[in-house]
């Protein structure tokens, strides 16, 4: 698959990269991607919710009014749920949310996302290039050249570029990456994935195993 390779001005090189259609062209596997994203979902939960239940609060523990007589149901303890100001009913406990998925199964859902991306057209080659510092304002202005001021984006670099990570980091629409981060969340997040050249051979090699 053959994509033009432009420059951060927006203007087609003339060259060309060649994309492997054993990444970015194969048949794309829904329920593959579905794992993977709600795995990386489930990973970033803290799981550290936490109610008291009648066992864990304070309170007397006398019995509140005699079992019979009362013409209402019984009732044994002050801290039992159906009362205010007693435990929680089956409240939530800390847990751990993450569960495994195997290596073969995670390269076929990036592949997979990879290849939506490609057949949607929202896939872009850029000339590697770098900033002399930090400053939002030129990374901003390399987004409106390549028409992407108000879609999120996702950058993939070949090697990590701190002057390029520092001047994206205040743009909510817009994250840079390297290829060893590329994750199948953060490519189906995106509207439009911007490769840098140098970056191609990284993501090849590693979904090509």
């Amino acid at each position: 698959m053959k994509v033009a390779v432009i420059d951060k001005n927006g203007k087609d090189t003339g060259r060309k990269a060649d994309l492997s259609k054993d990444v970015f062209g194969i048949e794309p596997n829904n329920h593959a991607v579905y794992l993977d994203v709600k795995q990386y979902l489930a990973n970033q939960r803290q799981g550290t919710h936490k109610a008291k239940e009648r066992a864990e609060i304070t309170g007397s523990t006398r019995k509140i009014k005699k079992q019979k007589g009362t013409g209402t149901a019984r009732a044994g303890s002050i801290k039992s749920g159906i009362f205010k100001g007693g435990g929680r009913m089956f409240g939530p406990r800390p847990r751990n949310y993450s569960f495994k998925l195997n290596k073969n199964l995670k390269r076929l859902a990036r592949k997979s996302a990879l290849s939506i991306k490609a057949n949607e057209k929202a896939i872009l080659v850029l000339e590697d290039f770098n900033i002399d510092a930090p400053k939002t304002q030129d990374f901003t202005t390399v987004l409106k050249s390549l028409g992407l001021e108000s879609k999120k984006s996702l950058f993939v670099l070949g090697e990590s570029n701190n002057n390029l990570y520092l001047s994206s980091r205040n743009l909510k629409s817009a994250e840079v990456i390297t290829n060893s981060e590329l994750s199948t969340y953060k490519i189906m997040n995106a509207n439009s994935l911007v490769l840098f050249e140098g970056s191609l051979e990284g993501i090849e090699s590693n979904l090509s195993k």
